[in-house]
């Protein structure tokens, strides 16, 4: 690994660990942890291939999700924008708005839900795009976008009729109006919004492909990668957890079917798999891959609360946040029966 692994933990014990409660609690988003992380350098790509950048990247998100999966899924929305914009054709957007982003000047959101369930065939595209001479004009509504502020972008994929286009879009384009989303039982942190286009102009320097369908093809597998790292972290959480109380009740928990040892076992085979596909990466392997997480990380976070009885169940626990967490990685997209479809399709 390439990152400085000391240097993530102080941020991380600065940054993070004071208001997690808060993010958990308030609805709270940890935006000067990401910016912090940003400045320091660990979202920077210039002089690493890919494999390392997929490795060093996915090893942050796993650290935060340690401490606090809301904002490691913060964490994975902004590298869902730096991926965009790693592998567009467009000049500008690489050259001018791709280090802003990796340097913390801007931050990234991701925006595709709902494209990436549209070209499964499991819902409608949102949103409709008309071309003008200078770029496009956007409509309709996303239901959640997360990881939204003042100085955010998120990439978009609108209808244009014969095909669709993908876009990046400013918080602060006129015509975009946002509604926060709160009221989860988990990641309220996650400064999510409904967002409605109303005549939204996207100027051509802002298109990130002409052809979103062969773009999601392409970006897909790394989308996908950077969540596996979500439910890694909660994995060692709960293991953390586990070990614990592992003294509780006369050591009673001795006797439960589920240790953290096989929760330990688990973290070190999914690392080891992400490591093996890094410089190779398929969308077979990498479903494959996060499909046995969301299993195994739910067995985790239920083995965590089982070990921890009645103290699990206090509001405010470790141990009833991260059961929380897991059932949303549960449910991020690509979702379980999203993923098990994508499975199906893929062995055909």
């Amino acid at each position: 690994m390439a990152i400085h692994t000391e240097q993530l933990q102080q941020i991380i014990e600065e940054k993070l660990k004071p208001v997690v409660k808060k993010v958990d609690e308030q609805a709270y988003y940890a935006e000067e942890y990401i910016l912090a992380l940003s400045e320091a350098g660990f979202f920077n790509s210039t002089g690493k291939d890919t494999a390392t950048i997929l490795q060093d990247e996915a090893a942050v998100v796993r650290e935060t999700a340690k401490v606090c999966m809301t904002t490691a899924f913060c964490v994975w929305c902004h590298l869902a924008a730096l991926t965009y914009l790693r592998n567009s054709r467009n000049e500008y957007l690489k050259q001018q708005i791709l280090p802003k982003l990796e340097q913390g000047e801007l931050l990234g959101a991701t925006g595709l839900s709902n494209p990436m369930k549209y070209y499964s065939r499991l819902e409608k595209l949102h949103l409709s795009a008309e071309q003008t001479a200078d770029g496009y004009i956007i409509n309709g509504v996303l239901p959640a976008v997360s990881n939204l502020g003042k100085r955010h972008y998120f990439g978009a994929i609108a209808d244009v009729g014969d095909r669709e286009v993908m876009v990046l879009v400013s918080t602060a384009a006129p015509g975009l109006e946002l509604k926060e989303k709160v009221g989860f039982i988990g990641v309220n942190g996650s400064a999510t919004y409904t967002c409605k286009f109303e005549n939204v102009f996207i100027s051509k320097s802002f298109v990130i492909a002409e052809d979103g369908k062969s773009f999601c093809d392409i970006i897909r597998p790394t989308f996908i990668y950077y969540q596996v790292p979500l439910g890694t972290g909660v994995i060692a959480a709960a293991a953390e957890g586990i070990q614990k109380v592992k003294a509780k009740q006369n050591g009673c928990n001795d006797y439960l079917q589920v240790q953290a040892t096989e929760l330990c076992a688990n973290y070190n085979r999914i690392n080891a798999e992400l490591t093996e596909v890094a410089s190779s990466l398929t969308l077979k392997d990498i479903v494959d891959i996060r499909l046995q997480a969301v299993h195994d990380t739910l067995q985790a976070v239920q083995a965590n609360m089982i070990h921890n009885g009645s103290a699990g169940y206090i509001a405010g626990s470790v141990a009833s946040r991260k059961l929380r967490e897991a059932y949303f990685f549960a449910n991020l997209t690509p979702t379980v029966r999203h993923l098990e479809k994508l499975k199906a399709n893929l062995t055909e």
